[in-house]
């Protein structure tokens, strides 16, 4: 069986060494030592000024959709995991799709300002599969419109824009470090400003509003993770220049494999500096697209329809139809791609994948 994603884990008795000490401590959560390290680690390898750590991506999307006060409308890609929709609904605000450019599969900047209304408070943007969004012509609009920006930075560990994190763009930027994530601390997350005031309320937000024992900042919520998640973040940080090494090299060699082959895949920022987190591959049709996911699957191989469907299709919102986004997403699919994926691994994939176009 070869599985569309694989957890990277740690050496075990590094992991165990660190839990040794939470034993010693019993600390386990409420802000305890490993994650206010795992905190200071991440901001250093980052180069970010301020970043909370939480319980996972989507607390974190509804945090900064929170902390910035957005209310009423939200533009928003319908091209993105659920989360990045359910969480506007969740907080109560009406999501409002622009298309996307088909070519980098990102939010198209140039159709945001006619969705704008009097209503619009914000703009929430995926990098999606961790290519970085046209962020200048966002800002430009936001700036104009006198919107915030947050970026769904779920899949973005690594990613750099311009010489900077892409996490340093944006209002707020919210990272996802789920198990399936390129860096990860099992479950978890992190909201993501270059503001010391939202960060301060982020820290409040995130743990009930506690300002202390007995004391209280506004509303909030048990957004908070455990040093056992931490821990496991600690051990990963380590190795992630070599994850995101390999994770490269993998990227590139399914180009080679499929350098014949009717077959396409994103067009990456020319100004970014990629993390290869996944391998999109786009096929002509929707049938020949279910054709090479059957073919793969009887294979023992498991790719993914990300995403699927075009959330614009979701029975909980009002959303007109987005043809851009519901084509690719009828005609996608992420290829297995984790750190001990081998050459021969790749190769049994791209060879299922070329017997069934001669079929089809």
């Amino acid at each position: 069986m070869i599985p569309v994603t694989k957890p990277f884990l740690p050496p075990r008795e590094e992991y165990e060494a660190l839990l040794d000490n939470v034993w010693q401590r019993n600390w386990l959560t409420n802000n305890g030592p490993l994650v206010q390290q795992l905190e200071d680690e991440l901001e250093d390898y980052l180069d970010v000024p301020h970043l909370n750590y939480v319980s996972n991506g989507t607390i974190a999307l509804q945090i900064a959709i929170k902390v910035l006060g957005l209310k009423g409308e939200i533009i928003t890609t319908p091209f993105s995991y659920v989360a990045t929709t359910s969480s506007i609904v969740w907080e109560g605000c009406t999501p409002v799709f622009v298309d996307i450019d088909p070519e980098t599969l990102n939010i198209n900047p140039d159709l945001i300002e006619e969705a704008i209304t009097g209503e619009t408070t914000g703009i929430l943007a995926t990098h999606v599969f961790g290519n970085p969004c046209d962020i200048e012509a966002i800002q430009d609009i936001a700036d104009r419109h006198d919107l915030k920006i947050i970026y769904d930075a779920a899949h973005c560990f690594g990613t750099k824009y311009k010489g900077k994190s892409v996490y340093s763009y944006g209002d707020i930027s919210t990272a996802s470090f789920h198990a399936t994530k390129l860096f990860h601390t099992v479950e978890g997350g992190a909201v993501i400003t270059k503001d010391p005031e939202i960060s301060h309320k982020v820290q409040r937000m995130r743990n009930f509003g506690h300002a202390g024992y007995e004391e209280f900042e506004g509303v909030g919520i048990n957004g908070k993770n455990s040093e056992f998640h931490a821990a496991m973040g600690l051990c990963n940080l380590q190795y992630i220049e070599d994850i995101l090494v390999k994770r490269k090299t993998q990227w590139l060699f399914y180009q080679d494999l499929f350098e014949d082959v009717e077959i396409k895949s994103i067009t990456l920022n020319p100004e970014a500096v990629f993390n290869y987190s996944y391998y999109p591959v786009i096929f002509e049709n929707e049938d020949i697209t279910l054709d090479i996911k059957e073919s793969l699957e009887e294979a023992g191989i498991s790719p993914r329809r990300y995403f699927y469907p075009s959330l614009s299709d979701l029975e909980y919102v009002n959303g007109k139809l987005m043809e851009i986004s519901k084509d690719i997403s009828q005609r996608i699919l992420c290829l297995p791609l984790y750190h001990d994926l081998t050459e021969v691994q790749q190769k049994i994939i791209s060879s299922t994948i070329k017997k069934t176009f001669q079929v089809v």
